[in-house]
């Protein structure tokens, strides 16, 4: 099976079967998710469900963050994964939004990688999520998952899975892949206990397919 062959199947199922995939974080406009998107580094999506509704009431928009001292951030989000950088981030994020994009996120990805807590990862989030364009992110679910699958080949970094992923999904579903690949990866293609039995790709999948060979 060649690997054209692969990524047809899992798209065509995908498109059949979650046609419009979402994240699961919960926001409003773009200063709120990207907020929740720098939470929810090393922290689960339902974990940061649980903080942002306070950190939206403390500070509902960035003009109001960039002011806010780190303590009293780390209040809010100390139940998250390390709170002490997350709330420098984010109030440096603030900052730089404010005087550097009039508090307007910005629509680049390079651009949006000079606010503190911003990766390449997050950045592509907000171009996905928020603007639409055909940015990949490759979070621990995605790199895993696409490996498994065979959707990639000896990947041995974030970036250089994106690359592989980018060039043999249509532009115009990038988007969409990156949902269906997390999910897919939080909810059946987990990393420690994979529920293969109740996957629909293990006629397509390398990982499945070495596993009942072994």
């Amino acid at each position: 099976m060649t690997r054209k062959e692969r990524f047809e199947y899992i798209i065509s199922y995908f498109q059949k079967n979650q046609p419009e995939p979402e994240t699961e974080l919960v926001y409003s406009n773009p200063y709120e998710l990207i907020v929740a998107v720098i939470l929810s580094a090393q922290c689960t999506d339902k974990r940061v469900n649980m903080i942002t509704p306070e950190f939206f009431k403390a500070f509902p928009d960035p003009q109001t963050l960039e002011v806010a001292t780190p303590e009293a951030v780390y209040d809010v989000i100390k139940s998250c994964s390390y709170p002490n950088n997350k709330a420098r981030n984010l109030i440096g994020m603030a900052r730089v939004l404010n005087n550097e994009f009039n508090g307007i996120l910005p629509d680049h990805v390079k651009e949006l990688q000079t606010l503190p807590g911003v990766g390449r990862k997050t950045a592509n989030v907000i171009a996905s999520v928020v603007f639409k364009q055909p940015a990949m992110p490759v979070d621990t679910h995605v790199f895993r998952v696409s490996a498994r699958l065979g959707l990639t080949y000896r990947a041995k970094t974030t970036l250089e899975a994106e690359k592989q992923l980018v060039k043999h999904i249509p532009e115009k579903l990038i988007p969409l892949a990156h949902h269906w690949l997390i999910l897919h990866g939080r909810y059946v293609c987990k990393a420690r206990k994979p529920h293969c039995d109740k996957c629909d790709f293990k006629s397509h999948c390398r990982y499945y397919q070495k596993k009942v060979n072994q």
